[in-house]
């Protein structure tokens, strides 16, 4: 098969090429996990002020303590590095619920216009427009059909081998949200430790301390902890729910991809002619 050296303009574009972000936010799995994260917050939110309104209503003295935004200034340099992998991680949580999704993956007005090209026999056109496509499944149909001289079958071993890699960048980039999890509870820790470590040594100068003074250096310090927990809990389970969602979309755009080349390239013939 002779393959074209010159590519020309996207034949595909066309007004369903390009997907609004109404579409986008229409995504099942993206509108659950909105909604997991916002039934996170006002569970937290609610049960910070209901701990100590239930205490007042029964009668009993409560203590009012630093303010949330009083504490996280005592977490000193770690906890700036822990806001910084909060701010990293929810933009790139909302970077891959807004983009990763089967419109951009699959792009159905090229799939279209594929079909059709093969449909009429013309490879040469079919490959230049799927490889001036930069979508998963452009990248995918792009291995195929330059292995298509072949026939169907290294067609098909061509379309498995970039399946297999482009299923890896799409997971490297879900990593940085594992990354993220993970490092927020060392940090947390990191600052817990060092935390207590300067209260110590203040202790350590006082003539006479008292368990108040210990407390107070031990939970400023445990402040860190929380907050690290807090960031692992939020992007780690970010982090399974898109793993989840790449799997369930490669999965079936790969049945879809597999389906047209058989149609575009004598696959369902040759296995009619097998049996």
């Amino acid at each position: 098969m002779s393959v074209t050296a010159e590519v020309g303009p996207r034949t595909g574009a066309g007004p369903g090429s390009s997907s609004t972000y109404k579409d986008r936010w229409e995504d099942p799995m993206a509108r659950k996990l909105v909604h997991m994260l916002v039934l996170v917050g006002m569970v937290s939110l609610v049960l910070w002020m209901a701990f100590p309104q239930a205490a007042e209503a029964q009668g009993e003295p409560v203590a009012h303590g630093k303010s949330w935004f009083e504490l996280f200034k005592t977490t000193g340099v770690v906890g700036i590095l822990l806001l910084l992998c909060s701010i990293i991680g929810t933009a790139l949580l909302l970077q891959y619920i807004i983009t990763i999704n089967e419109q951009n993956l699959m792009n159905p007005q090229l799939v279209g216009d594929l079909e059709n090209l093969l449909g009429e026999g013309n490879i040469d056109d079919a490959y230049a427009m799927v490889e001036a496509d930069n979508t998963y499944a452009g990248k995918v149909f792009a291995a195929a059909l330059a292995r298509s001289g072949g026939g169907f079958d290294e067609a098909r071993k061509g379309m498995e081998e970039a399946a297999s890699i482009e299923m890896f960048h799409l997971n490297a980039k879900l990593s940085y949200l594992s990354l993220i999890g993970n490092i927020g509870p060392l940090l947390g820790l990191l600052g817990t430790v060092t935390g207590m470590i300067s209260s110590f040594q203040v202790i350590e100068k006082m003539t006479a301390p008292t368990p108040g003074d210990l407390a107070k250096g031990v939970y400023e310090s445990l402040v860190n902890t929380t907050i690290g927990l807090f960031i692992a809990i939020v992007f780690l389970s970010s982090y399974f729910f898109m793993k989840n969602k790449v799997s369930d979309l490669t999965l079936r755009i790969n049945n879809q991809i597999g389906e047209v080349l058989s149609r575009g390239l004598g696959g369902e013939e040759a296995a009619q002619e097998s049996k």
